[in-house]
């Protein structure tokens, strides 16, 4: 497979650049993966489709306000951090740029309170970096850092919770898990009050996400390692809803990775925590997952080989094609599918 069977047609304009008024407003293309014609509803819709003895499965991870700017000490010039995965208490793996003006030994300096040192390079180009501050880090970053938006993205929304969902509670991640942004507290009570059971796990979206393919033969790719947890509790639910005939709906594509993660040979869960470098791409076969919500992928992108995976390349590219033509928003803000 080559990575130009994954592009597709995209007009600029229809890159949501901000959120819909309201997260459950957007709009939800309905594709189910025995066939059929798409169906076009709205994102509150969804739960007509989530049946009681379902359970939903969202990703509880916390954007950081990991984008930095600093100093090079010495010369002064301007260097951006963006805090991808952290490895110890004070040891960061960072994109920088300019990577060129980044080589090991360089101090970064934030402000009197913050400031780093790079340790290493690492084989994708990233940076291993020592962070020493003087009092609480996270609230450093709350002070200078910035919401680490999508470049296709021009603009920081009103409202910076926007980027996060409204069940985020552990922070850790350089991106969010998009497909959750379309929830709200009302929305889960509504899929709970029909007995259908939303139960959390962890993943930290790191570049292994968002990273770019850039080798033509797409099974070459390697894709970069993020942290994951899924708790006794999460795994026991998920294993008896599966016991029982139900359908396990994974809210976006990195809690599809992290439930895929850790299957088992007979397709239970495994509780646990742990590094993913799984790639999920047309050929793979799911153990876990029977449905998915997610967003519309750009094209190339790993998160469009997965979805495609999961309900075939070229019916995926027939419903974005139709997504296009109806005018749907796309990526990070924009529309949702639910695949069933």
């Amino acid at each position: 497979m080559k990575i130009t069977d994954f592009d597709y047609y995209l007009p600029e304009e229809l890159i949501a650049q901000e959120p819909a008024p309201k997260r459950d407003e957007s709009r939800l293309m309905i594709l189910c993966k025995d066939g059929g014609e798409p169906e076009h509803r709205i994102f509150r819709d969804i739960v007509n489709y989530i049946k009681p003895q379902d359970v939903l499965v969202i990703n509880n991870t916390k954007v950081l306000p990991a984008r930095l700017w600093g100093k090079k000490k010495g010369s002064g010039a301007k260097i951006e951090v963006l805090l991808l995965t952290r490895l110890d208490e004070q040891t960061w793996e960072v994109l920088v740029r300019p990577g060129r003006r980044v080589p090991p030994g360089t101090e970064i300096i934030f402000n009197e309170d913050l400031r780093c040192t790079v340790e290493a390079t690492t084989p994708e180009g990233c940076r291993i970096c020592n962070f020493h501050h003087r009092g609480e880090f996270e609230r450093l970053l709350d002070k200078l850092g910035a919401m680490p938006l999508p470049p296709y993205i021009k603009k920081q929304p009103r409202d910076p919770e926007r980027y996060q969902t409204v069940y985020a509670r552990h922070p850790g991640s350089a991106a969010a898990p998009t497909a959750g942004l379309h929830f709200t507290p009302q929305l889960l009570d509504d899929i709970r009050s029909q007995g259908t059971a939303v139960v959390p796990v962890l993943l930290h979206v790191g570049l292994g996400t968002f990273r770019p393919v850039k080798v033509q033969d797409i099974t070459r790719h390697h894709m970069h390692a993020e942290y994951y947890e899924i708790t006794p509790e999460a795994a026991r639910v998920i294993n008896e809803t599966k016991a029982k005939g139900g359908r396990v709906i994974a809210v976006g594509t990195t809690t599809t990775r992290c439930l895929e993660e850790a299957a088992a040979q007979d397709g239970s869960v495994r509780p646990g925590a742990g590094w993913s470098e799984l790639f999920i791409y047309p050929g793979y076969e799911f153990r876990v997952i029977d449905g998915l919500v997610t967003n519309f992928h750009l094209p190339r992108s790993t998160l469009l080989m997965m979805v495609s995976a999961l309900v075939g390349r070229d019916r995926l590219l027939q419903a974005y094609a139709e997504a296009v033509r109806l005018r749907y928003r796309f990526f990070s803000f924009g529309d949702a599918m639910l695949i069933i």
